[in-house]
């Protein structure tokens, strides 16, 4: 049974920092790029961020370089997301997703599994 379980959301003020992970079973890891999606109240679901297998390939958001790093330990089963600098409009619910690909993909479709998803709320 795969599983995909985001932590770290919570409350946060405009211009502070989250650490977001998402353990992972289920799958053989190592072999899953791994991805970060949000949703705010809506029906889009927006790529944030995505990691290749080895994790030596990252991909991210317009609106996220700079203050967005995703990272992965392989040995944990376990992807990062690490938010700086946050802003009211980061928040949404966050979601992780494993895709069994080569490539970063950058729409929901292209990804196999999903975590629950977790909240950040930004306040101004």
């Amino acid at each position: 049974q795969v599983q995909l379980v985001e932590s770290g959301g919570g409350l946060v003020q405009a211009g502070g920092s989250l650490r977001l992970s998402c353990a992972t079973s289920g799958v053989t890891f190592s072999r899953y790029t791994m991805g970060w999606f949000r949703q705010a109240p809506g029906p889009e679901r927006e790529f944030v961020a995505a990691i290749s297998r080895g994790g030596g390939g990252t991909n991210y958001a317009e609106s996220m370089k700079g203050r967005f790093t995703i990272s992965r330990d392989n040995a944990k089963n376990t992807v990062y997301l690490q938010m700086n600098n946050l802003k009211p409009e980061d928040t949404a619910v966050y979601y992780c997703a494993a895709a069994f690909s080569v490539s970063l993909p950058v729409i929901p479709g292209g990804y196999d599994y999903w975590g629950q998803g977790t909240q950040v709320t930004v306040s101004s």
